[in-house]
Order: C-alpha cells, then structure tokens, then sequence
C-alpha cells in the first residue's frame, strides 16, 4: 500500500460526483456527515414561528452534538505544539550498524512528521515558556513507522521513568491555584541532584529559550540498541543538527515574544519556501566501549562525552499541514513504534516511555490512533485487532485469530514460529530478517538507583563551556526563578548542588539568590558523590 508524500497527507472527501462538483464556480453543496445534502444551514425546523425547535431536526442536532466534541483530550505533556512535513534522506550506507531500512542505501528518502513543542503548558499557551522543546519525528519507512521522540537538550531530568509523574506534577499549575508555582518545581529539583545537567541547558540562553524552532537542535536523549543483519549489537545516540544554526534569546526578549513566535516563524517559512533542514548525526559504542564508560552509558543525565558523532542523513521539512486539528493535534508519537534493527536499551526513562507514551495516545484519541491518515504507516497493516474506538481499517474475515490454519479466509495472518497447519516451531528461525536481538541479562530482581550516578561532573563541564557572558545570563536567568522560591533551606540545598559542579558557578548563584556561601559549602559537603 504505498503512498507518495501527497496521498499521505491529503484527505480527501468521499462524495458523490454531483455534490462535489462546483456549480458555476461556487463550492460544493453543504452535507451532513451522512452524505445527504444540507439545503438550509440558516435555520432550525420549528413547530410554527413562535413554536419550539422540534427534535426531528437531524441535521441540527447532529451539528451541535458534533460541535459538543471537538475537544479531544490534551495532552498531559506537550500539549502546544506545532506540525510540519517533509522528508528524510540517507547520506551515508549505515548497514554495517543497524538492519533498518531507511538507513541501508545513499540518497534514500523517507517521508517525515515532525512535531516541536513546549512541555509543561496547556494548549494554545504562550510558547515562549522556560521549557523545554519536544522534538519528535515520525519516519514513514518501508518497514513501518519509526518515531525518534526527543527534546532539544541531550539530557533529561531525572534517570528512571517511576520518577516522571512526580516531575510533571512538580512543574505543573499548582493543583491549589493552578498557577506554576517555583516553590513546587524547585523543591522537586532540590530533593533531585541529578537535575542540574539539564537545568545548566534550561536556563542558559543559547539552548533554554530557542528564537524559534528552526534553529534549535533536537536530541533523542536515549542510547539506543542497534542491531544489523548478522544480529550484532551496537548502541547509538541520534541528534538532530540544526542547518540554521542554534540561537536563543534573552530574559528580557523572552518575556517581550510574541505569544505564537514559533509557530509563526515556521509557517511564514515553509509559505515563503524557505525549508527548514536538519542533519542527524549518531554517537556509536560497542557494548564494552559503553560499559567501559566512567558513568552509566543508559543514565539519560549523561552525556557521551568524548563520543565522536557521524552523519548519516539530512530532514527537510517542506509543507505545513493542510488540517492542523487533524495532522498536528492528531499526530501520536511513542518511543516504542521500532522497526527492524532499532530496539531498546536498559535505559530506566526509555523503559518507562515504552509504555507510557502509546499509553497515552490509547486514551487521548483512542486504542485505533495509529489508523489515523497522520499516523497511519506505508505498509499494509495485518493483525488480529479488533473494534474499538474510531475503528476505520477495513476488515474482512471470519478469522482473527492466530495460529491459523485457514489460510484462504481474508483475515487470516501468519508469523514465523508458528505457521498454522500443524508447523510449529520453538521460536522464529535464526535467519529471519525481522527477529529481535538476543542479549544476556543477569542479576538480582530489586529496586536499586543506577550507579554511579555521578550528578555534578558533566554539570561542571556545561557551565566552563559557556563564555563568561554566557554564564552571566545563566546565573540571571536561574535566579530569576530560584528567588522567587520562599523556602532558605531548598535555595540553600540547590544552590549547593551547582556549588558541587563549579566553585564559580556556585559561589555567584548564591549571590544571586541572596543565600549565604558558607551554608551553601556546608550543605555541598553533606551531598555525595558516586
């Protein structure tokens, strides 16, 4: 079932050639959802001219009952967002690496989705928010659909996923006032070390206020197993370069930015034929150079530092949607949507996603999402789903079940374990292409923090990286938030952490938030390091 970059993100209405045709060059004849013509959508059916509207009204009530629904939910992270389309392109034979499709050949192209968004605000809130940006990429590929689901920072907040919601309820409104409050999210980031890698790239210019989406990198944070045709194992970052270069703004422009500037700057660029492009570079380590690693090489606080990056293709994005509700709003992103050749590693956030971002989409727009036009993939889609919510798939059959040995019914569908018709094998052969990777795995079942976690050193590294203007607007920008947090003692404790990073960093941060150094070196020397 393939589809060129226009049947894809095109949505064509399915009426008769009578209504569809303009008459004299005016629109098409208004329908129901049904199809019947609409010939007056001026006024209800009423008993008489002063009597009630009367319920036979079909056309009314279907009208404002759909009206009634617009509204899906949101969502509860990344709620405003922003769409575009365009497409991928290999530029370098990444076989040797992983078996996946899309990467196997110089020059091909693989239609993209790419959604960019803020983190923790509502729907339709300003977008120039301390936030974070989403950054996710939906592939079309031939082999099915692969979304590389990421930030623009290459380090998360936390390192194992049963600490995401406490993170999201920390920095959302607060459920008393529904105002974001610092004193919430500051007392989470005090009681949580290992967030002050990425709170170094939240609250630098360059990096935590983007000047819009076009010139911002994205990063998909996890290490990733990738595997080739001989089943060997690799583990690789991606990162998405930004052609335009990154650029960020200023406190003060921030709080002066139009509430839509990012949005606004994207579509005023693909409308002017200006195409955004970004290269994907990956990082690449063997399982002993990544267990050779002075840190956990799955800790996503880390950075590979040292790690030589490569490129091995280039996204243009070239057409913004034709429906934003439809191919923005509709548009669901989950780490576990793999192809062949692309597979988890043990990161502890990664594990966690799996779940729960399909999870998410499943309640948000219903347990058939990936059959929408804006998620649907390339290939044929054969399973044993059945119904649910919006199921719009056609099927035919009496079978949906598997094993099965009715192999002329329309639904029937087959694996490589057991074929139906008494063919059943312990497990997929050796040498099928699709099989997943074999690893070992050992140890004792138990709750354990990832070790070493070793919050403070690439922390360090960051801030003597940035030019000194640069980390005066980090520390202005920081405490402009951290002073407004009520709590001496969760200052105290915070400050101490980017003391245990850098002296200088420290030592000004304290200043800047009017807390005494000295406390601050007491609290540092209560605080380990491992």
């Amino acid at each position: 079932m393939k589809k060129g970059l226009l049947g894809l993100f095109s949505l064509p209405l399915m009426m008769s050639s009578a209504l569809a045709a303009p008459m004299m060059g005016h629109p098409p004849l208004m329908t129901q959802d049904s199809g019947a013509p609409t010939v007056d959508n001026q006024n209800s059916k009423t008993v008489g001219k002063d009597g009630p509207v009367v319920l036979e009204d079909f056309a009314l009530i279907e009208k404002l009952a759909h009206f009634d629904r617009e509204r899906i939910p949101e969502r509860v992270v990344h709620a405003r967002g922003v769409g575009a389309m365009g497409y991928f392109t290999a530029t370098k034979d990444f076989s040797d690496i992983t078996k996946a499709s899309l990467f196997s050949q110089v020059g091909k192209k693989t239609p993209v989705t790419v959604r960019f968004s803020t983190v923790m605000k509502f729907r339709g809130s300003p977008e120039a928010a301390r936030d974070p940006r989403g950054f996710a990429t939906k592939f079309y590929t031939d082999q099915g659909n692969w979304d590389l689901v990421g930030i623009n920072f290459p380090v998360f907040f936390i390192r194992d996923a049963i600490k995401f919601p406490d993170f999201v309820h920390a920095n959302k409104p607060d459920p008393m006032t529904n105002i974001q409050d610092p004193n919430n999210q500051f007392d989470f980031f005090s009681n949580s070390p290992e967030s002050a890698h990425v709170l170094t790239y939240l609250y630098s210019d360059k990096f935590g206020m983007p000047v819009d989406y076009r010139h911002m990198d994205g990063q998909g944070v996890h290490a990733f197993r990738l595997v080739n045709a001989k089943g060997e194992t690799h583990f690789v970052k991606f990162h998405w370069r930004s052609q335009q270069g990154v650029k960020g703004m200023t406190l003060e422009e921030q709080h002066a930015a139009d509430p839509d500037y990012a949005t606004r700057d994207l579509y005023k660029n693909l409308a002017e034929g200006n195409f955004p492009k970004w290269d994907l570079y990956v990082q690449v380590l063997t399982p002993k150079e990544a267990a050779d690693l002075p840190y956990d090489a799955f800790d996503d606080t880390k950075e590979w530092i040292g790690v030589p990056e490569q490129k091995i293709g280039t996204m243009v994005l070239n057409k913004a949607p034709d429906n934003f509700f439809q191919q923005v709003e509709q548009a669901a992103f989950a780490p576990g949507v793999m192809v062949p050749g692309i597979e988890p590693s043990p990161d502890r956030m990664l594990q966690g996603r799996l779940f729960s971002y399909a999870d998410t989409q499943r309640y948000r727009i219903g347990v058939n999402y990936q059959d929408l036009p804006i998620n649907r993939p390339l290939v044929d889609i054969h399973n044993d789903h059945q119904d649910g919510v919006m199921s719009i798939r056609p099927r035919m059959g009496h079978v949906n079940w598997q094993p099965t040995s009715r192999y002329n019914d329309p639904g029937a569908t087959t694996d490589e374990t057991n074929l139906g018709h008494g063919q059943i094998h312990d497990e997929a052969p050796a040498d099928s292409k699709y099989a997943l990777s074999r690893y070992e795995a050992s140890g004792l079942v138990s709750k354990k923090a990832v070790s070493p976690t070793d919050n403070f050193a690439q922390v360090g590294q960051l801030y003597r990286s940035y030019t000194p203007y640069e980390r005066s607007e980090l520390i202005k920008n920081l405490a402009s938030d951290l002073g407004m947090v009520k709590s001496h003692e969760t200052r105290v404790r915070e400050v101490s952490y980017f003391y245990k990073a850098d002296a200088d960093y420290g030592s000004r941060l304290a200043k800047a938030v009017n807390v005494s150094l000295d406390e601050v070196k007491a609290a540092a020397a209560k605080v380990t390091v491992n």
